[in-house]
């Protein structure tokens, strides 16, 4: 499953586990369940269905005269064991069937359970056609990860158990029905048709899914099995632009995993207002229909390349290998974000892997340092739900990535192969992947696993260089500055790792020439530790963990010199952006040349598009014309990391720079629409004593009205533009007209969230407006509303968010939606109780700064002058 928004040492990191969180087993186990048989009719146009759900479960032990299975608001009209009544109690979350027979060991036993449900708010959604969006196609589909099963058929809800299953459902005849493994049988009767699906292959509950709806039906095929793409009809074009590569990625992870596809099928259905980014459910996957590009959005978004890759690798890590509790799911989630690593260097080569790796580690060390710090194996927790952050899945691929680094290529995947193949059609705990490394490779990672996934937390590294040149000896000093002053050894928080630093040289007049490095692996286990490396003369560079294998933060004390080099010539791109990242903070004109230099030359995308945020943030006046030269920059994903960079530089000369774009729009969506948004950051700004702020509301306006699309991509930065304009009361009118139903849904989770980014700078009238607002959607049921509106009073100053956010978190059947809203309260409590003093001492601090690198960045045009002058 892939989510789309969304501590073991007590150092300042808030907690994961909230009030009420405790730990969680698997329940014990009566027997094995062998075989689930759904037999359902649904009656659309009313939102409700009946049937039968029957069990067919080996006891495992003789005696047992009671079963407990789950089952959340159904309405149970009859158990039968063997076609016999049985007494049972219900009470709205758990079925006691009381067996009038006692079980025998090793007999298997049938339960069926009648049973309809109404209405249904999980596990089953109904979408439907509505006064507000007259458009909405008609479909059902099935949500059972983590514990959601159980809320649309009868079960033993959770993941340790593995069975066949079978789906038989009636449907009106214009609609196709979608279920796991293979349909063997299709019946007309009357007005409807049933479709009859079997999944041979053991799975659990969670992977069973259903999905309804008048599907155009894309086929394509791998070695013979079916792979198919169900979209709405009209959209073809698009299903295969967004899914086409499927067939070459199963071939691709098949040998990857060392095991070919296990199912008789792949199937892909893209359903309305999905509330993921995709799940895997077991060969066949549901995605958002948000996934889908069109020709334009395909020229510079990989994020559906990556969503496919992910669900598919999940085949195989999560469907083929189960995981046996929930607190082990890190395997299956690191594996398929890995995935999205492996696949990116298969098509499109190792530096934009090797950037794609960097991502995921910034975006678990951005929860990490913002959110909690955890283990990634954790049983503790209030919901299952909770695990599924961005320790689970980003810092889990890191985790895939080091044990690659420890082992090689060629044992690494070794083991994978070992591990799905020991493991298939099994379940699995964390320890069963170090028994598959041990058996495949002889080494022990415990070491590994005990630093990075059994505690929270990773090292943050600080590397100062000199060079002797008299006894020719390189000095460095690493410090671990996450561990406390005066730590040893046992310091819990320090980590015990060896790296390779290579020492970079450069042929003399030879700019294109590949460096050489000269390697040592050095071992880091202490606050500080001091290395002398002897060599023949100077390196030029140095590269710190070479290739970048071990999941950390990293600040380099280089000089000016080694830094330049580094960025010009480390062959690694994620130690250019170090270097380039060490090279902004030290400031002052060669800095800013060396990367206005580097944004027009390194060969590598990524490291021009940071390159552009780290030119940003220098403050001299040079630093600006480095920059919008990237306007220019070819490739879309440049030219937006530098137009989201001149949301730093706040002048005229941005806002002129930043209109054209807005009026006449760009080849990618995502351009424009940072340009729109960026544009409003910029015209908030006193620009040289003139007001931009009308001037960008009527373009702003005029983007709203004219630029519907894909998407909404472009309307939503118009949206969030607006919200920069923190005391323009005509902007949060704006804003708050797109809240209102019947706005297509991106565009209005758009201007939802806006509200809570403009409200820090209204009048309380206009504060009381945008509570009451925020009041009447946290009323809607439907899951990414509720989102978008807690996200939104989280962002707010007043402590009158916190009663509608307690609300929310109290009435919500989400356990997503409750943790949003109570961390939001945190945030809420916090801002609301700055002291007014500290954020004016704040303001006029940053306005002494603004002077004092305005004056610097004069005197460095005139010592530049002056040099010209000589």
């Amino acid at each position: 499953m892939l989510q789309s928004y969304f501590d073991s040492e007590n150092n300042g990191h808030k907690s994961f586990e909230l009030p009420g969180a405790r730990p969680h087993y698997n329940p014990d186990r009566p027997g094995q369940v062998e075989h689930i048989f759904l037999d359902l009719v649904l009656d659309i146009p009313n939102q409700r269905y009946q049937g039968t759900c029957s069990i067919r479960i080996n006891p495992v032990r003789r005696g047992i005269d009671r079963l407990m299975l789950d089952a959340v608001n159904l309405q149970i009209e009859s158990v039968q064991v063997d076609e016999v009544e049985q007494p049972f109690d219900y009470d709205g979350e758990q079925l006691q069937v009381r067996l009038k027979q006692e079980t025998e060991a090793g007999q298997p036993i049938v339960v069926a359970i009648a049973y309809r449900v109404e209405n249904p708010q999980r596990g089953l959604y109904f979408i439907a056609p509505d006064q507000h969006y007259p458009n909405k196609p008609t479909q059902v589909w099935t949500q059972g990860e983590d514990e959601d099963s159980r809320f649309w058929f009868p079960c033993f809800d959770y993941p340790g158990q593995l069975a066949t299953s079978e789906i038989r459902v009636r449907v009106p005849k214009q609609f196709m029905a979608i279920s796991n493994g293979e349909l063997i049988n299709t019946e007309a009767v009357g007005d409807d048709k049933i479709y009859h699906w079997s999944q041979q292959q053991v799975h659990p509950t969670y992977l069973m899914t259903l999905a309804v709806g008048d599907f155009a039906e894309i086929r394509d095929e791998w070695q013979g099995k079916p792979v198919t793409y169900y979209v709405e009809k009209g959209r073809e074009d698009d299903a295969r632009r967004s899914m086409g590569k499927t067939p070459e990625m199963i071939e691709f992870f098949s040998q990857a995993f060392g095991y070919p596809y296990a199912f008789p099928k792949y199937a892909q259905v893209c359903v309305d207002d999905f509330i993921f980014g995709g799940m895997e459910n077991t060969s066949t996957t549901l995605l958002t229909d948000r996934c889908l590009i069109d020709e334009r959005a395909a020229l510079d978004n990989r994020g559906t390349e990556s969503l496919v890759a992910h669900e598919l690798a999940h085949q195989w890590f999560g469907d083929l290998v189960v995981i046996k509790h929930w607190s082990h799911a890190w395997i299956k989630e690191g594996m398929a974000s890995y995935s999205e690593v492996l696949w990116t260097d298969h098509e499109y080569g190792a530096d934009a892997a090797a950037y794609y790796m960097l991502n995921e580690a910034r975006s678990y060390i951005s929860e990490d340092s913002s959110r909690y710090r955890r283990p990634i194996v954790t049983h503790i927790y209030r919901e299952a739900i909770e695990l599924y952050d961005r320790h689970l899945y980003e810092k889990g691929a890191c985790v895939y990535h080091m044990i690659r680094a420890e082992l090689g290529d060629e044992l690494f995947f070794k083991a994978v192969h070992t591990f799905v193949q020991d493991n298939a059609h099994k379940t699995v705990e964390t320890v069963d992947l170090l028994r598959a490394i041990e058996k495949a490779t002889g080494r022990n990672l415990h070491f590994l696993f005990d630093q990075y996934v059994f505690r929270g937390g990773h090292p943050d590294f600080k590397i100062a260089y000199s060079w002797d040149g008299d006894s020719k000896l390189v000095k460095l000093t690493v410090t671990q500055t996450q561990a406390k002053e005066n730590s040893n050894g046992s310091n819990s928080t320090l980590f015990d790792l060896k790296l390779p630093i290579g020492f970079g040289y450069i042929k003399d007049g030879d700019k294109q020439a590949k460096p050489s490095l000269q390697t040592f692996t050095v071992r880091l286990h202490e606050r500080e530790q001091t290395f002398y490396f002897p060599l023949p003369e100077k390196p030029q560079f140095i590269s710190f963990d070479v290739d970048n294998r071990y999941l950390k933060t990293v600040t380099l004390e280089y000089p000016v010199a080694e830094l330049k080099a580094q960025l010009q010539h480390d062959p690694d791109p994620v130690s250019r952006i170090y270097a380039a990242e060490a090279l902004a903070k030290k400031g002052g004109l060669e800095a800013v040349k060396a990367l206005s230099e580097a944004l027009k030359t390194d060969s590598f995308w990524g490291v021009r598009a940071e390159i552009a945020g780290q030119l940003a943030s220098v403050k001299l006046d040079q630093a600006f014309t480095g920059l919008v030269a990237g306007l220019q920059d070819p490739e879309a994903r440049v030219r937006r990391a530098v137009v989201e960079a001149l949301a730093k530089i706040k002048t005229l000369e941005s806002y002129k720079a930043l209109k054209p774009i807005v009026e006449q729009g760009d080849a990618s969506y995502y351009v424009e629409a940072a340009a729109i948004r960026v544009l409003g950051t910029v015209a908030a700004s006193n620009l040289n004593g003139k007001s931009k702020e009308e001037k960008a509301l009527k373009l702003l306006r005029s983007v709203l009205e004219e630029r519907a699309g894909w998407n909404e991509t472009v309307r939503s930065g118009a949206i969030a533009g607006l919200s920069k304009l923190k005391t323009s009361e005509a902007a949060l009118n704006l804003i708050l007209e797109y809240t209102a139903a019947g706005v297509p849904q991106a565009l209005r989770l758009a201007a939802i969230r806006a509200l809570g980014a403009i409200s820090t700078g209204q009048s309380n009238l206009n504060l009381e407006r945008i509570l009451d607002r925020l009041e009447e959607l946290s009323g809607e049921t439907f899951f990414l509303i509720q989102v978008a509106t807690a996200s939104a009073l989280g962002q707010m100053e007043t402590i009158k968010a916190v009663g509608i956010l307690q609300a929310l978190a109290d009435q919500t059947p989400d356990g997503r939606v409750r943790r949003i809203a109570e961390e939001a309260v945190q945030r809420v409590q916090k801002n609301a109780g700055q002291d007014q003093a500290v954020k004016k001492l704040q303001q006029d601090l940053d306005q002494l700064k603004k002077d004092n690198q305005e004056l610097k960045s004069r005197l460095e045009s005139l010592e530049a002058k002056t040099k010209v002058g000589d």
